[in-house]
């Protein structure tokens, strides 16, 4: 005589699993729903289970740990009925700072190489005007001057006004610019 399908006993404990679910969830919708995942976990895993042993405990297993790990991830959803909290999630799309990044390359290489050395120092690397000056060995109003030059002549040929913003996505590039777009010295 051989054993029968674990498979066709699943049918058996449907009424009984509902009454479980339902006195779990209090929700006849989310208890067909637990009950629907149990019985595709049990189908997927029947290899797991023990000829011989109480297939409804095993199926109550499953339905009792479905229930409490939707409950876990229901405590780590947040409601957003209005949509207030996915539009804060939302992100810009980067291709537009990597279009000005290759704009700003392509303007930062016609300074002349006293402005872009000033302006890597003081702007990208963040050395006071004290340290640049003393970098290149000249007077720190020397520093100022080229750094002030050199940003205007970037915003020059990026064709930046002072009341625009600019967004790149290059840190220390922004820094560079930033006082001369924000129409002040570092």
């Amino acid at each position: 005589m051989s054993t029968p399908d674990p498979k066709d006993e699943l049918v058996d404990h449907l009424p009984a699993m509902r009454a479980f679910a339902m006195s779990l969830t209090r929700n006849s919708a989310t208890a067909d729903d637990m009950v629907q995942d149990t019985l595709v976990k049990a189908w997927t895993n029947i290899e797991k289970f023990e000829v011989g042993t109480n297939m409804r405990a095993w199926l109550f297993t499953i339905l009792r740990n479905t229930y409490y790990s939707s409950r876990r991830k229901t405590k780590r959803e947040v409601a957003d009925v209005d949509g207030v909290f996915t539009e804060s999630l939302s992100q810009k799309p980067d291709h537009d700072g990597r279009l000005q990044m290759t704009d700003f390359r392509a303007a930062f290489v016609q300074l002349p190489d006293e402005q872009r050395e000033a302006l890597i120092l003081v702007g990208a690397s963040g050395f006071a005007y004290e340290e640049a000056a003393e970098m290149c060995g000249v007077a720190i109003g020397t520093i100022k001057s080229r750094v002030n030059r050199g940003r205007a002549k970037l915003a020059e040929l990026m064709h930046i006004n002072e009341n625009e913003a600019m967004e790149l996505t290059d840190d220390a590039t922004m820094a560079v610019v930033a006082s001369r777009v924000n129409g002040g010295m570092r």
